[in-house]
């Protein structure tokens, strides 16, 4: 992204992490702040998302507040759609509405793309999410999203398979090799779980887990860290789980291990929460052999990370700030708003209110997966997100790093690449005019 270096942030990312990092312009009004909703906001608001039943919801919030029209423009998603929300905010051409993953709200906060919530949100997050995902959008003690979903991750695995070999989901990472093994023993076309060479999130959330720290600060400087012991050591079990043939390899979770799933080759997969909706969607002939676990962890003690999760940002610029928040507002915290995610049917979100899980409960209908209370599991998961991990203000750049070599490990360590990703973050942290140490 190339936005102009915002107003000097302090940035509180993680779990439990304070994280400084200074813009060079304050003088430039970047990340203005948002008014608090009128006793009776009004107008038009332009929403961008790329989340599934966007649609639905701005459709049930238009009904309910017919005060408020909602002009809902769907969006691809990946790094296109932060560079067109880029281009937007140096334009002035934004929307008011636009979600934000938590992957990438340190960046647009710290180049000056976001509206200060604190005045119209500050409250009503601090009061409606736990720590653990307020972290995610407190910000130098400000709020600049209001959180929609968590994200934990969770094993997703062919009860009717492992039943009939009598397997059991792995405790361990050491206890998922030996069953990966017998996977293909039971079946030698059959794996236990996918290797991804074209998607960064597998190794970067597994690092996360297993205890990395890719990004933190000491004093006014930040950490870069992402060749940690911790990583490198999960790089090299996925390797060696792809290299012995354990494991299938993809490029990303798509066509070709759509169909991997289809022939029954792939029994197994490491996803998050909000992947049992896209599996009951894409498969549904598999209905009813499905079930999830908790991770495997390194020590036998429950741990997890979260891939994914997304919140919603007011836009700098964006016209309408009293509507949008009142948008946001219901879409995150209202029960009718949180139900209106699932009217398409597939949405398998964690909500990131702990109050409002009975709504997912009852609108997510798990008899795909047997009638397993995969919300229940997602529970346990939530509680065992490792604490401390922080994302970087540059993330995109990290990200981008990672797929440039992810694809080329056939021909070398796979944990070899995080040293060069580690380089290449420090110089685009250095690059934006950020100190860094170490």
């Amino acid at each position: 992204m190339n936005w102009r270096k915002g107003a000097a942030v302090a940035v509180a990312t993680g779990l439990a992490a304070l994280l400084s990092a200074c813009g060079t312009n304050d003088d430039d009004g970047a990340g203005g702040t948002a008014a608090a909703p009128a006793q009776q906001a009004s107008g038009e608001i332009v929403f961008w998302s790329f989340l599934k039943g966007s649609d639905a919801v701005s459709t049930a919030f238009a009904k309910a507040h017919p005060e408020i029209k909602v002009k809902f423009e769907t969006q691809a998603g990946g790094p296109d759609y932060y560079t067109k929300l880029s281009n937007a905010v140096k334009s002035g051409a934004v929307p008011d509405v636009a979600v934000a993953e938590y992957t990438r709200l340190p960046e647009i906060v710290s180049l000056g793309g976001a509206q200060d919530l604190t005045p119209a949100a500050g409250s009503l997050v601090e009061k409606s999410f736990p720590e653990a995902i307020r972290n995610l959008v407190t910000l130098g003690g400000k709020t600049w999203g209001v959180p929609r979903d968590a994200a934990p991750m969770l094993y997703y695995y062919r009860k009717d398979f492992f039943d009939a070999h009598g397997l059991e989901p792995a405790k361990t990472w050491d206890e998922f090799r030996t069953l990966a093994t017998k996977v293909v023993k039971a079946d030698s076309k059959a794996r236990a779980a996918a290797h991804l060479n074209g998607d960064a999130n597998l190794l970067t959330d597994l690092s996360w887990q297993a205890g990395a720290r890719w990004f933190g600060t000491e004093g006014d400087a930040w950490t870069v860290d992402i060749d940690d012991a911790a990583s490198k050591k999960v790089a090299d079990y996925w390797q060696g789980l792809a290299k012995d043939r354990l494991v299938g390899t993809f490029p990303t979770y798509s066509d070709e291990f759509w169909q991997s799933v289809q022939a029954n080759k792939v029994v197994g997969y490491v996803c998050a929460s909000w992947c049992a909706g896209g599996l009951q969607a894409t498969v549904p002939g598999q209905s009813g052999k499905w079930a999830v676990a908790e991770l495997p962890s390194w020590d036998d003690k429950p741990s997890s990370a979260m891939w994914g999760g997304s919140s919603f940002i007011i836009p700098k610029g964006a016209k309408n700030a009293a509507a949008a928040q009142t948008f946001i507002n219901w879409i995150t915290t209202d029960p009718a708003g949180i139900a209106a995610w699932y009217a398409s049917g597939t949405s398998s979100m964690y909500p990131a209110s702990p109050e409002l899980l009975p709504v997912a409960k009852k609108s997510f209908d798990t008899k795909y997966f047997g009638g397993q209370d995969i919300f229940e599991v997602g529970t346990r998961s939530y509680a065992a997100v490792a604490k401390g991990w922080a994302w970087g203000p540059t993330m995109s750049v990290t990200d981008k790093a990672l797929l440039d070599r992810l694809g080329g490990i056939d021909s070398g360590a796979l944990s070899d690449i995080l040293t060069d990703v580690d380089a290449e973050t420090t110089s685009a942290l250095q690059a934006r005019g950020l100190n860094v140490r170490g």
